[in-house]
C-alpha cells in the first residue's frame, strides 16, 4: 500500500537578499517544517526547491516556488500534476495584510485577498478550493505602501513573534495532514495565546 502524500507549498520569493522580508513568511514555514520533519532529498523541480519527510506514515512534501511570487502558480500546478495530489491534500502558506502579526487563519478555499502569488495559484489551478494558511504580518505603517511594506525585513521584534508564529503553523500544518482541516481550523485560528 502506497503512503498518503501532502504537500505543503510555502510562497515567497527566491534569493539572499529576500530571505528575511515580510512576504517570505511562507517560505520560512517550509523551512521550519523541513526541520521539524527531518526532511531530505532537496531538488529542484517544477521550478520550486523540493525537500520531503514523513509524518505519522504519511508523505510530507514541502516546496518553496522559485518563480518570483507573482508566478508561483506555475510551480504548484506542476508539482500537483507530478505528484497526483488531490486538492485537499494541497496548503498554500502566505503572508497576509489583512491580518495582524501573529496571527494565523486556515481556510478551506476563497479568494487571493490581494495576494499575487495565491491570485497566480488560483489562476493555474483553475479554482479556488483548495486549503490555504494565511499567516499574518499586519497592514503598512502610516502612507506605506503595500509592495514596499511586504519587501521588507521583519524587525527584530517582530522575528519574536514570527518565530512564535512559525511554530504554531507548523502544528497547524501537522494536524491539517493527521486529523483534517476542520481540527486544524478549530485549533489553530486566531492570535497566539487565544487559544
Amino acid at each position: 500500500m502506497t503512503m498518503e502524500t501532502f504537500l505543503l507549498i510555502g510562497l515567497g520569493n527566491p534569493g539572499r537578499e529576500y530571505k528575511d522580508n515580510r512576504h517570505n513568511i511562507g517560505f520560512m514555514l517550509v523551512d521550519r517544517l523541513a526541520v521539524r520533519l527531518d526532511a531530505r532529498g532537496m531538488k529542484l523541480q517544477s521550478k520550486a526547491i523540493v525537500t520531503s519527510g514523513i509524518h505519522e506514515e504519511r508523505k510530507v512534501l514541502l516546496a518553496k516556488p522559485q518563480t518570483y511570487m507573482n508566478l508561483s502558480g506555475q510551480s504548484v500546478q506542476g508539482l500537483i500534476r507530478f505528484y497526483k495530489i488531490p486538492p485537499e491534500n494541497l496548503i498554500v502558506a502566505h503572508d497576509d495584510l489583512d491580518l495582524p502579526l501573529g496571527t494565523i487563519r486556515i481556510r478551506p478555499g476563497g479568494g487571493a485577498g490581494g495576494q499575487r502569488g495565491m491570485a497566480s495559484t488560483i489562476e493555474y489551478l483553475g479554482t479556488k478550493e483548495f486549503p490555504r494558511l494565511r499567516l499574518g504580518i499586519g497592514r503598512p505603517p502610516g502612507r506605506l505602501a503595500a509592495a514596499d511594506y511586504v519587501l521588507q525585513n521583519f524587525s527584530r521584534a517582530d522575528l519574536l513573534i514570527v518565530s512564535e508564529t512559525l511554530e504554531r503553523a507548523a502544528d497547524a500544518v501537522l494536524t491539517f495532514i493527521t486529523s483534517g482541516l476542520n481540527k486544524a481550523m478549530n485549533q489553530f485560528n486566531g492570535v497566539a495565546g487565544e487559544q
